[in-house]
Order: structure tokens, then C-alpha cells, then sequence
């Protein structure tokens, strides 16, 4: 009998609502069958679907989810269609230059990037603001930092993304995590940031833990016994849940742009760390970009393992780049 934490106390697992795997059922039953008019249905539903979701992983919480709070100007779009002050670092990378002749590219695709980015660091209540250079690992939110130059970008990415603009900006916690770890003694890659003044609050890592791993056992569930349309309602139900807790009118219970921004940057803080592994391992890294296309030339599988799960990779591409013919200008011959 498998065991699962409730609250305090354990429980059976079968004992626990199947909330997925019971929508997935009715679904089909209503749509007689029919997979893409059941898909269709879970998919327009995903959001409410998710809200009720994490409800039901947050029973017996330690912390409570603080829904509506008060937020800084900062995380209000300026304009109706326009954006917010906060910068995520999102990358869009290429590598200038190759060494001389015919190189294979693999694309490789991250699997499930913005549902293992639910797990980082957000702050459980009102954010507050604060001045200084002190940076507090017990709170997360968005700081304004004045970031280190990058001396790398001929074999990785700038972890702060493509900006051209210098000067001072708000960044997220992960990247402001990523950019103090790059400059510490383990990496020495830069120097550390300047932050100027932050709106955080007290955190934690484990906020939507349950959560995430209640999509990922769908998840997994859905691709061992090779059912698309839970694993299609899964995808929806995560990617929407994240894209509409800022000011978007498809989600009215919860509202928290901070945590939109937060989550969406460790995605991409993730796929950096992913890039540097491979540049770590022997590889050479290619391109970098969104949340979970990373182009890398040489034995890949040697690094990262296979497969469809949220811990593995896929190819989506292989492409050559260069030609065999191609010299160096010095070997050449007269």
C-alpha cells in the first residue's frame, strides 16, 4: 500500500482525490470517447481545474497562500497591452563563432521546463520594500540591481539574458540567486551584483511542492501508460496556471505577478545552469533559448539522459553546421 503525507499525518494514496485522473474519465465519458473533443474540454477548463488543484495540495499547509496582496508599481503594467518594470532574463543566445569546418548540432528540448520551475524560492505574503546591498536568502522577491559585466558570452550565455541597455534594473530572485552564485569562489565567472533596493517578503521553496509533484505523477502516468489526453490537460493546467496569475482576466483567484515573473525567470535560470553543465562536460553549447531549447555540438548523451521525463531530454533537432571542406586560413596550403 503506497503511503502519501497529509497535513500531519499519512495516508493511503487511495485514499487521496484523483482530481486529474477523475476530470480525464469524465471527460472522455461525456465526449463518448472522443480524444480530441475530450482534450478540448480539459484544456478549456485547465485553469479552474489547477486553482482546485492547489487547493487541494495546500490542505494542512504550513503556510497560507496570501492570493490578492497589495503589489508595487513595478508589477503593474505600464501601459493596458503593455508590460511590467521587471526584467526575467529570458535568453536568446548564439554562439558568435565555431572552430573551423563541419560540426553536428542537436537541438535538445528540456522536458516539462516551466513545471519544474514551480519549484523555487517566492515569498508567502505582502512584498516589502528595503534598501541596501545585504541580500537575505530567507526572503525572495524582486530587486533592482546594477548587474556585473560577462566576459563569456563567446562560449555561454549571460545568465541576465539578452539586454542591451546598461544600467540599473528589476531582476527576479532566481536570477539575482544565479548571478550572486556565478560570482562567488565555487564559479568566479563575475563579479557579484549591486542591489540597490528590493520589495520581498519571508519564503520558501516548498510553497507549491505538492503541487508540482501532483502534475508531475500525472505527468508520468500519463507517458508510461501513453495516454495524450491527460498529458495534454497537465501541460495546459501548468503553463496556463503560471501565465495567469498576473493581471489576466481568465484567473480571478489568484493575483500575484510577482510570482508569474519568479517562476517563469527560474525556468529560465534553469536552462542556463543546464547550458553550463554542457559547456562543464566537454560540450559545446550552440544556442540557448526560452525555457527549453538548448543547442549543443558532441556526445550529449554522456551528459544529460534520454527520455520524456522532467529530469530528462529529447531531440528536436539535428542540423550541421559548417562544411568538412572548411580550413583554418593557416593550414592551408600554398
Amino acid at each position: 500500500m503506497k503511503v502519501v503525507p497529509v497535513g500531519r499525518r499519512a495516508q493511503a494514496a487511495s485514499d487521496v482525490p484523483d482530481l486529474i485522473g477523475d476530470a480525464v474519465a469524465a471527460a472522455l465519458a461525456e465526449c463518448a470517447g472522443d480524444v480530441e473533443a475530450a482534450t478540448a474540454a480539459l484544456v478549456k477548463r485547465a485553469i479552474p481545474d489547477a486553482m482546485a488543484l492547489l487547493d487541494e495540495t495546500r490542505k494542512g499547509a504550513r503556510y497560507d497562500v496570501v492570493a490578492h496582496p497589495w503589489v508595487p508599481d513595478i508589477l503593474r503594467k505600464q501601459t493596458a497591452r503593455g508590460a511590467d518594470q521587471i526584467w526575467e532574463g529570458r535568453p536568446k543566445w548564439t554562439r558568435a563563432e565555431l572552430p573551423p569546418g563541419a560540426h553536428e548540432v542537436t537541438a535538445l528540448d528540456i522536458n516539462g521546463a516551466c513545471l519544474s520551475a514551480l519549484k523555487t524560492h517566492l515569498p508567502i505574503g505582502q512584498l516589502e520594500h528595503s534598501t541596501g546591498f545585504d541580500h537575505d536568502h530567507r526572503r525572495a522577491g524582486v530587486h533592482l540591481i546594477t548587474p556585473p559585466d560577462w566576459h563569456h558570452d563567446d562560449v555561454l550565455p549571460n545568465p541576465l539574458g539578452n539586454r542591451d541597455e546598461p544600467g540599473p534594473l528589476w531582476v527576479t530572485e532566481p536570477t539575482l540567486r544565479l548571478l550572486l552564485r556565478l560570482s562567488g569562489p565555487k564559479y568566479g565567472m563575475c563579479d557579484a551584483p549591486e542591489i540597490h533596493e528590493s520589495f520581498t517578503s519571508g519564503a520558501t521553496e516548498n510553497l507549491l511542492e505538492k503541487f508540482r509533484i501532483a502534475l508531475k505523477d500525472a505527468r508520468d502516468g500519463a507517458i508510461a501508460g501513453d495516454e495524450e489526453v491527460t498529458l495534454e490537460y497537465v501541460k495546459a493546467m501548468y503553463s496556463k496556471f503560471v501565465s495567469t496569475m498576473g493581471e489576466s482576466h481568465y484567473n480571478r483567484e489568484l493575483y500575484r505577478p510577482d510570482w508569474m515573473h519568479l517562476i517563469r525567470s527560474q525556468a529560465f535560470s534553469n536552462l542556463w545552469t543546464k547550458a553550463y553543465k554542457a559547456h562543464r562536460e566537454g560540450l559545446g553549447v550552440v544556442r540557448a533559448m526560452g525555457t527549453d531549447e538548448l543547442h549543443v555540438i558532441g556526445d550529449w548523451r554522456s551528459v544529460f539522459p534520454e527520455g520524456r521525463g522532467v529530469t530528462e531530454v529529447k531531440v528536436k533537432d539535428t542540423y550541421t553546421v559548417g562544411t568538412a571542406a572548411e580550413q583554418a586560413p593557416d593550414a592551408q596550403s600554398d
